[in-house]
């Protein structure tokens, strides 16, 4: 795999930090929980379900930004879950790392509010902002160096396929 940095993205629920984490694993990269960098203001927002907006978001993205551009050359390599849900974000993020990869996990409404309402308390993100999440979507439809998979597939095939993948066939010249 030629990309030194995946982004593992989708909406709450899809599976971002399963597949990144088992994907690091495998690559021996390090794996970076995009959530774990919200700020306190952020959290209590969300638990009291208030969907994030840009301006929210602006110094979590910049921070992992930094976290990318950071970890790609003290480690070799590096897996993070994000939900860049929006082109803009995904754009900054790239603009801080070259030859950037995403494994967009995609998967409806419906399955990721029943996944999310299914997870063990804790994780601080309610059902009732799963809506807000797809409101925000621009799927990367039409990006480089994106694979997309279905969320509904087990984790080994998901797995399975983004070992598969080769996101060098698809980098710009």
């Amino acid at each position: 795999m030629s990309c030194r940095a995946i982004v593992v993205m989708g909406v709450a629920g899809c599976g971002k930090s399963s597949l990144g984490l088992a994907l690091a694993q495998h690559l021996g990269w390090r794996f970076v929980e995009g959530d774990d960098h919200h700020s306190d203001e952020s959290w209590a927002k969300m638990r009291r379900g208030e969907s994030l907006n840009d301006a929210d978001r602006v110094p979590w993205l910049n921070l992992l930004a930094d976290m990318l551009s950071g970890e790609v050359g003290a480690t070799g390599g590096v897996v993070l879950s994000c939900s860049a849900l929006k082109q803009a974000y995904r754009e900054q993020l790239r603009a801080a790392t070259p030859a950037l990869g995403f494994i967009y996990l995609e998967l409806n409404p419906e399955q990721a509010l029943a996944r999310v309402a299914a997870r063990a308390g804790g994780h601080g993100f309610p059902a009732s902002l799963v809506q807000s999440q797809f409101d925000a979507l621009e799927p990367p439809l039409d990006e480089p160096l994106v694979l997309r998979l279905n969320a509904m597939l087990s984790p080994a095939e998901q797995l399975q396929l983004a070992q598969q993948w080769q996101p060098s066939a698809a980098m710009p010249a």
